[in-house]
């Protein structure tokens, strides 16, 4: 894979960052695909529905709106996510269950983890444009993530 700093130099007219000091948390460190994006704010039902279907490689843009008051991911969801074929999570929020999550082979990027469990309503948005970190999350566009950073392409 391409890392971003080589995507930047050679992309930069066209090329977002994430300024947002995301953590990895998932067992793959580098990973890339579409993006497919949920809203939500201390809700993860719409998280979960959206890792239950395929994921055909693409990336999860989940936009907590940086709260830091419970999780929007853990084992299980990161699980399910993976076992439907997405390449990785990146969430404007927190995870919980840390030590698995470094055990699956997936990419997961969050603010922080939280042992907290989100709310169980429903509420929230799919296949929005979200933004964080000074960069627009578009579903269908191209996320790139390794050691230095988020790109948008």
């Amino acid at each position: 894979m391409t890392s971003t700093s080589d995507l930047w130099d050679a992309h930069a007219d066209r090329a977002i960052v994430c300024e947002l000091q995301l953590r990895q948390f998932g067992g793959v460190t580098a990973f890339s695909g579409e993006i497919a994006t949920v809203r939500c704010l201390e809700d993860n039902v719409l998280v979960k529905q959206r890792v239950a279907e395929s994921g055909n490689g693409r990336v999860l843009v989940v936009d907590g709106g940086g709260s830091l008051r419970c999780a929007l991911v853990g084992d299980n969801v990161a699980g399910l996510a993976l076992e439907n074929g997405w390449a990785g999570l990146v969430i404007n929020g927190c995870v919980r269950d840390v030590e698995a999550l470094g055990r699956l082979a997936i990419g997961v990027k969050a603010l922080g983890s939280n042992p907290r469990p989100s709310g169980k309503v429903g509420t929230g948005e799919l296949d929005v444009p979200v933004s964080f970190g000074g960069a627009t999350f578009t579903p269908g566009a191209t996320l790139h993530s390794d050691a230095d950073g988020i790109l948008v392409l």
